[in-house]
């Protein structure tokens, strides 16, 4: 056992510096991360969503960006996808005014903007292009369980894809804050306090698919937490998926070591030094790199009536611009190139949809 654990401390990982290796208090004094609609960039919202309306389009129709017309957006929307790749991995617009518009015009508006953004990849087996975040009352520790239809608490995660977007249509009556840390940091520090635990983190974990697996495929595999590839980290932590991957009859059981390692990486990302928060307001539209950053949310608490409750519309988005990955991550990524489509979990129907399935009005 200890000739093991000085073999695993005899590894060096190296620290992976560059603009996505912040601290919480260095974002939350910039303000290059956020940018306010103007209000001509709000006109030609409206104008391109006017546009659709009148050629008689539904939101599968909209195939391309230019169905969804942004000239004067589009050097912002640049911008976002450098800052996303290149800079802190994650941007923030704001300003859409959602009392205007219906529920599916803002889905429209949405699902426009994501085309000028990337390409949006399924987000589970029933093919969910555009899905939808809110209480649905299901168990996230559950074998199907997912976080994002329930209102609990979550632990920091990745999802599984290069972006996530979410656009907020309503906030909670009470919580509900969202929380994001730079998983480059937290590497970083692991790497200088315990770089026994982060070797550990470089080796595969049994994860499970949460019933997306593919067909004929085991319902878990392996992969690790992190990886680098010419240069870049990129990190996918799912706690919950992780710990139910080890639970199969067939599937290797989780280690001392690995649970130490997800305890302390948890430990880091809960720290305020290396995660900062902020509440949603309607309009919002937040846009992270999963490979550097993680996040979370607090439980909430939802008004009572239907038409009040928290919900935010979801986007998993493949980006040209995206990294190429190690191909130690191919089980979910399975085209590791730069700017590839890739991610996400593949409709086993072949179809897609744009509203995830059991969502109530």
């Amino acid at each position: 056992m200890a000739a093991g654990l000085a073999r695993e401390r005899s590894v060096t990982r190296d620290i992976i510096d560059g603009a996505a290796n912040w601290r919480a208090e260095e974002m939350l004094r910039r303000t290059d991360w956020i940018h306010d609609f103007t209000a001509e960039e709000l006109a030609e919202l409206d104008a391109a969503l006017a546009a659709v309306h009148r050629r008689g389009l539904g939101i599968e129709d909209v195939t391309s960006a230019a169905q969804f017309p942004l000239q004067r957006l589009a050097e912002q929307i640049e911008h976002a996808r450098w800052m996303l790749e290149e800079g802190p991995g994650l941007f923030h617009f704001r300003g859409i005014d959602t009392a205007r518009y219906s529920k599916e015009d803002l889905r429209l508006m949405y699902w426009g903007i994501g085309r000028h953004i990337g390409t949006a990849v399924s987000q589970s087996m029933r093919g969910d292009l555009l899905g939808d975040v809110r209480d649905l009352g299901i168990d996230i520790n559950s074998p199907q369980g997912r976080g994002y239809t329930s209102n609990a608490q979550l632990s920091y995660h990745t999802d599984s894809a290069d972006v996530v977007g979410l656009l907020v249509l309503r906030t909670a009556k009470s919580g509900g804050l969202s929380m994001i840390g730079s998983s480059v940091a937290i590497h970083n520090e692991i790497a200088r306090t315990r770089p026994d635990l982060l070797e550990v983190l470089y080796q595969p974990f049994p994860w499970s698919w949460q019933g997306q697996e593919p067909p004929d495929s085991k319902p878990w595999y392996l992969q690790p937490i992190c990886s680098v590839h010419k240069g870049k980290l990129s990190c996918r932590y799912i706690r919950t998926h992780i710990r139910n991957g080890g639970k199969f009859d067939d599937s290797p059981s989780l280690t001392e070591r690995q649970v130490e390692a997800m305890d302390y990486f948890d430990s880091l990302a809960c720290s305020e030094r290396f995660h900062f928060s902020m509440m949603f307001k309607p309009g919002d539209i937040q846009l992270l790199n999963n490979h550097v950053c993680v996040h979370s949310r607090t439980h909430f608490e939802d008004f009572p009536e239907l038409d009040r409750r928290r919900h935010l519309l979801r986007m998993w988005l493949s980006v040209p611009n995206s990294r190429e990955l190690s191909p130690a991550m191919g089980t979910i990524y399975r085209d590791q190139a730069n700017g590839a489509v890739r991610g996400g979990f593949p409709s086993r129907s072949g179809r897609h949809v744009y509203e995830t399935a059991a969502a109530v009005n």
